[in-house]
């Protein structure tokens, strides 16, 4: 049984609480955390990165060095791949873990295996090539002139905007990015792959996994990766995202669905995602993400309605634990400030340290944690990186849900922030298109 206090944490009765350790190399989990606190449950956040560990002060209790506190916790989160044999031991200690494996690390990190295991899985992929060698991959170009994508691999394709998309159909345009980063970034990437442009409609479908089988329903999400509206600029990961859950999906069942076994076999818990292209002629993926999304969790916390601790317990205990979601679509908007998306600790200093987010009228409905900390009730931006707030909502239609979320946006000041303005305006386009393929049901 559980009643609201008036500070809009959810106290918990008859259940007990669950204590649940929260670990991070860079801040990404802190919203979550704040919403298990708000269930009424105990939550310790780690963060090991030296500037950011004032992210979500005064939101979640946080601690210097988690494993000092690993035998106090019910329940272990880790939110990001590279965390994959630090679980598989915790797991064989009989620790409970929302987290990855050796496993699923690799199929994120390297693309190639990646790709490798969804053919032998039976999933249809793209013509891919990998190098080590700039100098090779232009001579490839040239001999086999067409449009393309470059993918780093490995740690630098966390650098989002180094994933770059052709335009020229001979690849030229390719071959002169290819020398940039010769030039610029060749100490940092070390393996990079080729991938052959295929056009359609770009849709990610993603479920959590309790180490033996998906828990229903599955998420199916649009990403806009760009910085500007109308898909210009460099790529961030993510200014915004449109979603909804299903129980059925053919983009799902044709993909991620044939991975289960190796899933399994691998011992993994938590949300897992895979990145596709789909066309008339077929399904294509392009990538996984075996943790969760950023700032996917946060805009998938618009439509659920089941409790989020109990939900990652039962995971990690491998149960099929309720999950209860809404019949609505969601929408999720990126809040940012210089000197994001780059990494630049100087300009973040000057223009967005400490700065206050202001709420001009009273309510945090649709609001959710990005790099910020609360010191003396008022909201302030911490970090380092401009990574500010994520603000939802949800709506029968997606554009009942887009002026609910910009509604809410418009509650916001902060210096110097900024937005795409365009989240889910495509939606009825990409959408037509996959019904009319056959993918959506």
């Amino acid at each position: 049984m559980t009643h609201n206090s008036g500070n809009g944490t959810v106290v918990t009765g008859e259940k007990k609480p669950l204590k649940i350790l929260f670990v991070s190399f860079i801040a990404m989990v802190g919203d979550l955390a704040w919403q298990v606190r708000k269930e009424g449950h105990e939550a310790k956040y780690y963060i090991r990165d030296r500037l950011q560990k004032d992210i979500c002060d005064g939101f979640v209790e946080k601690c210097d060095d988690w494993k000092v506190h690993k035998d106090w916790a019910d329940l272990i989160v880790f939110d990001d791949v590279g965390f994959g044999e630090e679980a598989e031991r915790l797991r064989k200690a009989g620790k409970l873990v929302v987290g990855g494996s050796v496993y699923t690390d690799k199929l994120e990190l390297d693309r190639e295996f990646g790709q490798s295991e969804l053919k032998a899985a039976g999933v249809s992929t793209i013509p891919r090539w990998n190098f080590t060698d700039f100098d090779e991959a232009v001579s490839f170009i040239k001999k086999n002139p067409d449009r393309y994508v470059i993918k780093p691999s490995g740690l630098a394709q966390n650098e989002k905007e180094l994933l770059f998309v052709g335009q020229e159909e001979d690849g030229k345009d390719i071959i002169e990015m290819l020398e940039r980063y010769k030039k610029n970034w060749g100490k940092k990437i070390k393996v990079f792959q080729l991938q052959k442009h295929i056009p359609g409609v770009e849709v990610a479908v993603g479920a959590f996994f309790n180490g033996e089988d998906f828990i229903y329903p599955i998420n199916v999400n649009f990403e806009h990766k760009k910085l500007f509206p109308g898909e210009l600029g460099p790529s961030t990961g993510e200014m915004g995202t449109t979603m909804f859950f299903t129980s059925q999906d053919s983009i799902f069942d044709a993909t991620l669905l044939k991975m289960k076994g190796r899933l399994a076999a691998a011992g993994y818990v938590g949300y897992i995602d895979i990145n596709c292209i789909a066309n008339s002629h077929g399904i294509y993926p392009l990538e996984f993400t075996s943790r969760f999304g950023y700032p996917h969790i946060s805009i998938a916390m618009e439509g659920v309605l089941s409790e989020w601790g109990t939900l990652l317990y039962g995971i990690a205990r491998k149960e099929k634990p309720e999950f209860r979601t809404k019949r609505a679509f969601e929408i999720g908007v990126v809040i940012a400030v210089p000197p994001f998306p780059f990494a630049d600790p100087v300009a973040f200093r000057r223009f967005s340290e400490d700065a206050s987010i202001i709420f001009k009228k009273p309510g945090l409905e649709g609001i959710h944690l990005g790099d910020v900390k609360l010191v003396d009730d008022d909201w302030r931006l911490a970090g380092d990186s401009g990574y500010a707030l994520v603000v939802t909502a949800n709506g029968t239609t997606m554009d009942e849900a887009r002026k609910s979320v910009y509604s809410r946006v418009k509650n916001i000041i902060i210096p110097n922030m900024f937005y795409r303005t365009d989240i889910g305006l495509r939606w009825v386009d990409d959408v037509d298109k996959l019904l009319t393929w056959g993918y959506l049901h």
